[in-house]
Formats: C-alpha cells, structure tokens, sequence
C-alpha cells in the first residue's frame, strides 16, 4: 500500500488533504535486473526521474514519467509529470482556496500528480523562488505546499518554472526498490524540459531518448542511466 511521503520531507499541504490512500505502480511480471543492480537500487534517487517501462501493468502509471522529489529508507514519494489536468484550472482553483487575484497575472500547468491525496497540491518549482515551507530536492529544485507560492504566481511573481500537481505516488520502505527488480522502472537524471514543458504527449518517449532507448527495441530488464 501507499503511504505518505518520508517524514523528512513531506511539505505541509496547501490544500486541504483528501482520505483517500491507494497502492503503488503494479509492475510487468519477469526476472531481476541485471546482475549488480541490486547495488545501484540501494542508491538515493532523490532528483532523478523514473521512467515506466513498457510492461507497466498499472494502467495510472503506463507511460509515465515520474519526478521523485524524495526517496529514503522509509520510501518514495514522487509526482507523474505527463498527466495533465484539464480541470479544475489554476483559476478555478484560486477562487476555491479565495486567493487573489482573478484571473490572475501569471498561470501555472496542473497535472494529476499520482494517485494519493488527490485534494492536496505540491508545486515544483525552481529555486530563484522559495518560501517558508518550501523543502529544496537540489540545487535547482524544491518543492512547496504553502498558498504563498500561488498567491505569488497569481500577482504576476514567483519561481521562473513551475508546476502543480494534485496528488502525489508514494512507495513504503522497499516498495519501488522492489518494483524495480521487477522490471517497472528505469532511472535517468531529470531536465527543465522533462520537468516543465507541456508536451506531455511526447514526454515518455523523450524520457527514453535520454537513454538513448527506442521503445520499439525495449527489452524487459531494469537499467539506469
């Protein structure tokens, strides 16, 4: 089952959070990674982007990208980038939480950030922007909870790159280690186009094309960049 992010890292929620808990990514049945890759699963993969492999089971993860903005020893938590949301939209959302103004000066992309919590939002952002709450992934990206962040956006301010996912995936302790093993994911180090463009139709193949990987010739073994 899913479980709320590591402690050390979970941001105080900006919306108020729904009951609802959910499992994790379903992964294709098959073997291990290849041999020494148990080694490199241990590894922190805070910053790094997971990649849905072709076999994905679980129709809420096939063909996503997932941003993992912390990964510990308690777990996993992570936002989907390549499910956008066409409602409600970020205005329809600042009349809901009476935030002004409206419309307002600058917009944010939302996107269906996985399937806990979907009543609670998590801004990704840059780091030219933070504020209290907001906990860093890494030298370039934080993430924020708090209303600051889109009453800044609405006055016309804020981080230079942002993006607003309602709900989140979350692992419990060796949950997405193990799914890796099983063949689920690959690894690859995110980049600001990965991250914030809206070309969510293509953002898995793009994904893949880091790895200098065809989907068509992708075989059923684990890997990481």
């Amino acid at each position: 089952m899913q479980k709320d992010p590591p402690r050390s890292r979970k941001p105080k929620a900006a919306i108020p959070p729904g009951k609802k808990r959910d499992r994790g990514a379903t992964p294709p049945p098959g073997g291990r990674g290849p041999a020494g890759a148990d080694e490199d699963l241990g590894s922190n993969l805070t910053g790094q982007l997971l990649i849905a492999m072709p076999g994905m089971e679980d129709p809420r993860f096939a063909q996503s990208v997932v941003f993992l903005c912390a990964h510990t020893s308690d777990g996993a938590m992570g936002l989907v980038l390549n499910r956008p949301l066409s409602a409600p939209t970020f205005e329809d959302l600042l009349r809901q939480l009476e935030i002004k103004p409206v419309p307002p000066a600058r917009s944010i992309r939302l996107c269906h950030g996985g399937p806990v919590d979907n009543a609670r939002g998590f801004v990704l952002h840059t780091t030219d922007w933070t504020g209290e709450g907001s906990l860093r992934v890494d030298e370039q990206l934080a993430l924020t909870a708090s209303l600051d962040i889109l009453k800044a956006i609405a006055e016309g301010g804020g981080p230079r790159e942002s993006l607003l996912a309602l709900g989140y995936a979350g692992w419990a302790a060796g949950q997405l280690e193990n799914e890796m093993r099983q063949n689920a994911w690959l690894t690859v180090p995110a980049d600001p186009d990965l991250l914030f463009d809206g070309k969510h139709d293509t953002k898995w193949r793009r994904a893949l094309a880091k790895l200098h990987i065809d989907p068509a010739h992708l075989a059923g073994s684990a890997g990481h960049a």
